[in-house]
């Protein structure tokens, strides 16, 4: 575990905390945490398969937000514990589905089981150190993957866990983008200035994205109906979905 601490004391803004994945949706969030508040952003590593690019576009966020109080996390727990494509090299990462093709029914094997207690657990642990009133997670539910940890539900009984387990109990687990379609994240951070060209949402490759998995085509999809140019590189072949 490494953090970084560089505060300012003169500052009278709140506090918040931000999960900062890297990615789309994370930074838009990290946008709005920076723009209300003071904030801290933490990045877990969790053994996926893009690793290093996610942590990289982490910093380069943060320094371009100008957040500087970081704190990054090596979860070893969710690889060692599997079943995911993205934690499992024998798993492989599928290519979405085409529109109009009959989605398979179930969970996508991309789903990281509870991955987002984990984050969540070290995210509000941050949050009592330094004061913050917040956590933010950029979980969305329309247009997403399906996964179980980013529905509203969760994350009203999350933060009952919170009320009941923090020192204070005053702690809040915020959802801004939750309801929003892809789109509209999009037109959300460009209003933002959120810098999506440092982001990366592949969770297949680490070069250039790959513009086939499932992460990719949500995002290109999400670019295009905002009439938007995604600003990050695809590898070639990509162009077609675009």
């Amino acid at each position: 575990m490494v953090s970084k601490t560089a505060s300012n004391p003169t500052s009278n803004r709140s506090r918040a905390v931000v999960l900062l994945s890297g990615g789309m949706d994370s930074c838009v969030c990290a946008a709005l945490a920076a723009r209300d508040h003071r904030a801290a952003a933490v990045h877990v590593s969790y053994g996926q398969r893009t690793e290093e690019r996610e942590r990289r576009s982490f910093e380069n966020i943060c320094d371009r937000l100008e957040i500087r109080d970081r704190l990054l996390v090596r979860n070893e727990a969710l690889r060692a514990i599997g079943g995911s494509a993205l934690t499992d090299s024998s798993i492989a990462v599928p290519e979405a589905h085409p529109p109009g093709a009959t989605t398979p029914p179930g969970i996508p094997v991309t789903y990281v089981p509870f991955r987002n207690a984990h984050f969540l657990a070290v995210a509000v642990s941050w949050a009592e150190v330094l004061a913050a009133e917040k956590v933010y997670i950029g979980a969305v539910e329309p247009d997403s993957s399906g996964y179980p940890d980013c529905r509203p539900e969760y994350y009203r009984a999350f933060n009952e866990v919170v009320k009941a387990g923090t020192r204070e109990g005053t702690i809040r687990v915020v959802t801004p983008l939750i309801a929003m379609h892809k789109r509209e994240i999009v037109t959300l951070g460009l209003e933002l200035g959120a810098p999506f060209d440092l982001t990366w949402s592949c969770y297949r490759r680490e070069d250039r994205a790959c513009g086939v998995c499932d992460s990719c085509v949500l995002r290109l999809r999400a670019f295009s109906e905002a009439g938007a140019e995604d600003p990050i590189a695809y590898a070639e072949g990509a162009a077609r979905l675009r």
